[in-house]
């Protein structure tokens, strides 16, 4: 069923404006640390799940790859949202302040997933149950099975990777170029732009503290320019420099930012929609009626309109997600679609009464314009996805999503690739049951990839179309992370990139390795390649890794420092809820939300972004 957005609450009057310099004493502050400071090592919870005790002697054999099997963000977030590394709570369930563990500490370890349902080995082992098992081999066979197996490893090309049981960045190369393996293969889509800095050990670049608000408020939207760094702040959004975090310009806004797209033109211009009126107190929500485009490079709010759509009445229709493809902006939501001219505001259409009851829930943007429409009764509701002319709206293909789907998310319009939860059946908050590989010229189903929730982790927002996250798409393929499982050690926890043919729906031989104690997910693609970040255990800094479209090579784009201080910001982001950026050797992670701090987190520094770099 429908559900109205959960308005956000009210901040202070004056809006945010972040200081130009990071306070003194910030985590980033180039100055000698004090005694005992950051950096100063210190023993970790005892007993804590991933503490760095001795570990078992590693396995005698190495686990291989998994199973042939099929590989957001939520609206509203927790309470209290849970650092990075921290499993123990479904997306979109509320944490309990003030109970908050460590960081790399979970309630309850993962259950081995991958230990009761055994990787198959991509070649039998000797002496196996197979032709033949149980006979013993000569040394001469056994060589020669040896150079066999060496042989079909390299011919695999990251098809299979073993657990080493120590720092992962032997798998990761050290240097060269991000776009092509060492034997210069690259991926379908091509080579990435994102080059191997010369030292890939990042420092702090800038932190952003958080704004004061008197309750939970929306602070959607990031970017990057060339120049600048821009993010929505309290009423506004600002641009900040690149380099050193001073304030470059503001845009002052009505109301509050409640949505924003992640798509930017070729010229820099983005959209977002936001709030007619500023809150005047905590409880005193405003509706999302207005749209508009802003100029990342001049720092300019361009337009703003709303619209009045039948579905509505006389009332503006309220938008929950915007989204822009080419020189087209589209905003839906519970009250039906509409769409803008990037450049003047021009409306290019509105809702209209259906006698079924259709209406455009929302829609995905990027290289094509996609809506995910809704049709029929309360009981007995039909989502159509359908490639739209971004000009006009008109449908160029439809395709009828399955029974016992209410909602769908768009990953991506080209290739055009949804995620639904069939009958409710996904189980885990994630809204994912199912992914469907379509062809948006003719709307026929290329594929349809289950997604078994026990085996993996993206997951899109529950009623937002444009809000899949952890997952991307390229080279024809689905690429998603596993689950959390048990590294080579047995203490700590680490996962996989794994991806799937959009032609075929079946699995493929990739398999990207995040090593012990590090877990990771697919940020975005960088031509051919996907760019993802390791989240790191409780003694290390998060990593940026390119990984090789075509061969699966790792390439460490960057490594944030190991200080205590620093790891404390970086952790302080919830995989689920933050905005995470990278592009030439800078990594941005910020907030989507910010609240008024909790009794127990009033000593606590909370960050509304933390800026990383290589140079």
């Amino acid at each position: 069923m429908t559900q109205p957005p959960q308005p956000p609450n009210e901040p202070p009057q004056g809006g945010f404006g972040a200081p130009q310099e990071p306070p003194a004493g910030g985590f980033g502050a180039p100055q000698d640390p004090p005694p005992g400071g950051f950096g100063a090592p210190q023993d970790p919870p005892p007993g804590g799940y991933g503490a760095p005790g001795t570990p078992p002697p590693p396995p005698a054999q190495p686990p291989g790859p998994p199973q042939n099997a099929p590989y957001g963000y939520p609206q509203t977030p927790p309470q209290s949202a849970p650092g990075y590394g921290y499993p123990g709570q479904q997306p979109g369930q509320p944490g309990q302040p003030g109970q908050q563990p460590g960081y790399g500490y979970p309630t309850q370890p993962m259950q081995p997933q991958y230990q009761q349902q055994p990787y198959q080995q991509p070649y039998q082992q000797a002496g196996g149950s197979g032709a033949g098992g149980g006979k013993k081999l000569t040394a001469q066979m056994q060589i020669i099975i040896a150079a066999a197996v060496a042989v079909v490893l390299i011919i695999g090309g990251g098809v299979w990777f073993a657990s080493s049981g120590g720092d992962d960045s032997d798998n990761e190369t050290k240097g060269g170029s991000a776009g092509t393996s060492q034997g210069g293969e690259q991926a379908a889509d091509g080579a990435g732009k994102e080059k191997a800095p010369d030292n890939n050990k990042a420092k702090v670049g800038f932190q952003l503290p958080a704004p004061e608000v008197a309750d939970y408020t929306d602070v959607v939207g990031s970017w990057i320019t060339d120049k600048a760094y821009v993010k929505t702040g309290v009423n506004q959004i600002v641009g900040y420099d690149l380099t050193t975090g001073a304030q470059l310009w503001t845009i002052p806004l009505p109301g509050q930012v409640c949505a924003a797209t992640k798509h930017v033109s070729k010229d820099n211009k983005t959209a977002i929609a936001f709030e007619a009126a500023k809150r005047t107190g905590a409880k005193d929500y405003q509706t999302c009626t207005e749209v508009g485009a802003i100029d990342l490079t001049a720092g300019k709010l361009l337009w703003s309109k709303s619209v009045q759509g039948s579905n509505a009445g006389d009332d503006k229709v309220r938008f929950e997600e915007v989204t822009l493809s080419g020189t087209t902006v589209a905003a839906g939501g519970t009250d039906g679609g509409a769409a803008f001219d990037l450049a003047d505001g021009t409306i290019r259409w509105k809702p209209e009464v259906s006698a079924e009851g259709c209406y455009d829930m929302g829609y995905g943007g990027g290289g094509g314009l996609v809506a995910a429409r809704k049709c029929g009764s309360y009981d007995d509701p039909q989502v159509t996805i359908q490639n739209l002319n971004p000009l006009t709206g008109a449908p160029v293909s439809s395709f009828k999503m399955p029974a016992g789907v209410e909602y769908a998310g768009i990953v991506s319009t080209k290739p055009l690739v949804v995620a639904a939860d069939v009958g409710d059946t996904a189980g885990d908050g994630s809204s994912i049951s199912d992914f469907f590989s379509i062809d948006e010229k003719t709307g026929k189903l290329r594929a349809k990839i289950p997604a078994d929730a026990d085996k993996y982790a993206a997951q899109c927002g529950s009623t937002e179309v444009e809000k899949c996250q952890q997952v991307v798409v390229g080279n024809d393929k689905l690429y998603l992370p596993t689950e959390e499982h048990d590294d080579s050690t047995g203490s700590d926890n680490t996962n996989e990139i794994v991806s799937f043919d959009l032609a075929t729906g079946k699995s493929t031989s990739d398999r990207a390795d995040a090593g012990d104690s590090y877990t990771m997910f697919p940020l975005r693609m960088d031509g051919g390649n996907i760019i993802a970040y390791k989240m790191p255990p409780y003694d290390k800094g998060g990593r940026i890794v390119s990984i090789n479209g075509s061969t699966f090579e790792e390439t460490l784009l960057l490594e944030n420092p190991s200080d205590e201080s620093v790891r404390d910001a970086e952790s302080s982001f919830s995989a689920d809820y933050a905005e995470i950026l990278y592009g030439d050797g800078r990594m941005v992670i910020s907030e989507s939300t910010v609240s008024k701090p909790t009794s127990s987190s009033l000593d606590e520094k909370s960050y509304l972004a933390v800026a990383f770099t290589t140079k």
